[in-house]
């Protein structure tokens, strides 16, 4: 009678465990850094949309070209990138399949000039610092081409972004190139710069993604439709203007400085709304798609010798989730 109790014990736990799943599935690692559109997420981590959707999420937050480094070894399942970085790391590293365009920049890229230089064409011959071969520097060659100044005529000084407005104080250069917050660190140091060309002045030329590793993307699909829906929640959310005091609190403190510092550089992001965003992925040459605007920046880094050959940026764009979701809520 013992035995067969505890054979039928065995047998009831046996039925239990094959019950339930044979594993528990990793969070999705998700590297992020300061930039209001990736920042924006911050706002689903805290509300605690993630688990609400039924997905597991680790958002690790590091500095932008440290988050590319580390998606290219292997150690996050997505990264925050633009459109023509994630050709970089992918050119030179691991690819990657951008799922959502969190938004364009709408002026927070920035060419700050030092004191006494009140347009671009006031710095032919000059010294520009910014990081070679970076979405700033395409921002450079195109506002150059809209006014028609020939960009050798600039001297480009190679500079990584976070030195950029000690570069500019240091007298070293006559302007930088830089986002949020270094451009608006760089015109806080030194007093009586101004921004000469912003994204603003060349909208599409900079998205901004999620990308995602292609074989997690596979496997897991559905864990990514349940974040592009968290996402589209967090883009009503700061749409609404009742939550918009709750919002720049959320993202101000993410990186330690208060709502009223940080109001200009979310102005200074166009986050994108669904209904906006869904053109975007319609593919079509020039900047007012993201598939022209990507070979517009594959074009570039082909140039500039970041990588040898072409890519094949299509690969670079899935636009099904978003296209499945925008369905989903018809």
């Amino acid at each position: 009678m013992k035995f067969a109790r505890l054979a039928k014990r065995s047998l009831s736990a046996i039925a239990l465990l094959a019950a339930l799943p044979f594993t528990q599935a990793e969070p999705l690692k998700i590297g992020y850094s300061d930039w209001p559109g990736w920042v924006a997420w911050e706002i689903g981590i805290q509300k605690g949309w993630f688990a609400e959707e039924g997905v597991e999420v680790d958002f690790q937050w590091m500095d932008y070209v440290a988050s590319m480094d580390a998606y290219a070894a292997g150690l996050l399942d997505a990264v925050t990138m633009t459109n023509g970085d994630a050709l970089v790391t992918g050119g030179t590293g691991k690819p990657s399949v951008g799922i959502i365009i969190n938004d364009f920049s709408n002026g927070n890229d920035m060419i700050v000039a030092a004191p006494g230089f009140d347009s671009l064409a006031d710095l032919k011959g000059k010294k520009i610092g910014l990081e070679e071969g970076f979405v700033i520097h395409l921002l450079l060659m195109k506002g150059a081409e809209a006014a028609g100044i020939d960009p050798s005529e600039f001297t480009i000084v190679n500079t990584p972004t976070n030195e950029t407005p000690q570069v500019l104080a240091s007298g070293a250069v006559d302007a930088v190139g830089a986002w949020q917050p270094n451009s608006g660190q760089a015109l806080k140091t030194v007093a009586n710069s101004k921004p000469v060309l912003t994204s603003a002045d060349v909208p599409g030329v900079i998205y901004d993604l999620l990308s995602v590793d292609p074989e997690s993307l596979e496997k897991r699909r559905d864990d990514w439709m349940k974040v592009v829906k968290v996402w589209y929640r967090i883009v009503d959310f700061i749409k609404d203007e009742d939550n918009i005091d709750e919002a720049l609190e959320i993202l101000a403190g993410r990186v330690a400085i208060s709502p009223e510092e940080y109001e200009p550089f979310l102005g200074g992001t166009y986050i994108l709304t669904l209904e906006e965003a869904l053109p975007i992925w319609e593919e079509a040459e020039g900047l007012k798609s993201v598939y022209g605007s990507t070979a517009i920046s594959d074009e570039f880094n082909v140039s500039m010798g970041v990588y040898d050959e072409p890519l094949k940026t299509n690969q670079y764009l899935d636009p099904s989730l978003t296209l499945e979701y925008a369905k989903s809520v018809e």
